[in-house]
């Protein structure tokens, strides 16, 4: 009876770890660059020089081009394009830390007093040391181009909540499956990069005329649809949330039957977990 009550207190057992969650995803991203010798510099460098890379193909290369959905003003291409490849960031460094997070720390999921449901979270949290540098980059950087942040900005916060609880869900359900079925890393990875341009990061279907309307209406099905324009409503276009509420409404039914998905997968798998690796 004791160990059903267990199964189910899911939330209580991270909040009732949270300093070891915390301890653990720091010495997560230390781990990450141990023996390099700028060693976690190195996480807050690569996401810059890739912003760079992409600003200087798109708009110096393919004249890409983007326009304020609000004012119809154009602005600069390399903040439309920061914006955007903020979450997908996390989304992406997540995803690809947490799948494997069971196989990584196997040591401690053998242990039998070890409170395997929060191996996931730690992932979670530790890509979160990042994103918070890259969002911090990317105002300054809105800044120093003469865009000043508003209120809306502060919706950030709200879209940073939603990416963290979507990709929880997911995160869940991938870690227990790769530990029956190791290939699963790069059947994410693969997928992760079909989504990159599906999302989309790097091109707005919006302004494309030569899309269908009903092609358009299915890429906004993507639930990371709603995260990245949301980084860009806050911070560019100057739309809050609220002003869609029918694509917020689907965007949370979505996270919600993920997270109860994923958490009930990892559950039913957890049993077996020591016994396979």
């Amino acid at each position: 009876m004791a160990g059903k009550k267990k199964d189910t207190s899911l939330l209580h057992h991270l909040v009732g770890s949270r300093s070891l969650v915390w301890n653990l995803a720091k010495n997560d991203i230390k781990k990450k660059f141990a023996g390099s010798y700028f060693g976690v510099v190195w996480a807050f460098v690569q996401p810059v020089i890739t912003v760079l890379l992409y600003w200087f193909v798109f708009e110096k290369g393919l004249n890409s081009k983007a326009t304020d959905l609000r004012t119809g003003i154009e602005i600069p291409f390399v903040l439309w394009l920061t914006a955007g490849l903020g979450p997908w960031f996390y989304f992406q460094e997540a995803l690809n830390g947490g799948t494997g997070v069971l196989v990584e720390y196997s040591y401690l999921v053998k242990k039998v007093v070890f409170q395997i449901d929060m191996l996931p979270v730690v992932k979670m949290i530790s890509a979160l040391f990042t994103h918070l540098f890259f969002v911090a980059f990317t105002m300054v950087l809105f800044i120093c181009m003469g865009y000043m942040p508003d209120w809306y900005a502060l919706q950030v916060i709200y879209y940073s909540f939603c990416m963290i609880l979507f990709a929880t869900g997911l995160v869940y359900a991938t870690s227990a499956v790769t530990v029956f079925f190791r290939d699963m890393k790069e059947v994410v990875g693969i997928l992760l990069q079909i989504g990159m341009w599906v999302t989309p990061i790097m091109w707005n279907f919006e302004t494309m005329v030569q899309i269908p309307g009903w092609a358009i209406t299915v890429l906004k099905l993507n639930p990371m649809y709603y995260i990245v324009s949301g980084y860009r409503n806050a911070l560019i276009n100057h739309i809050g949330f609220w002003e869609d509420m029918g694509l917020t409404v689907y965007f949370w039914v979505v996270t919600a039957v993920i997270l109860f998905l994923g958490t009930t997968v990892f559950k039913r798998l957890r049993p077996h977990f020591a016994d396979v690796l």
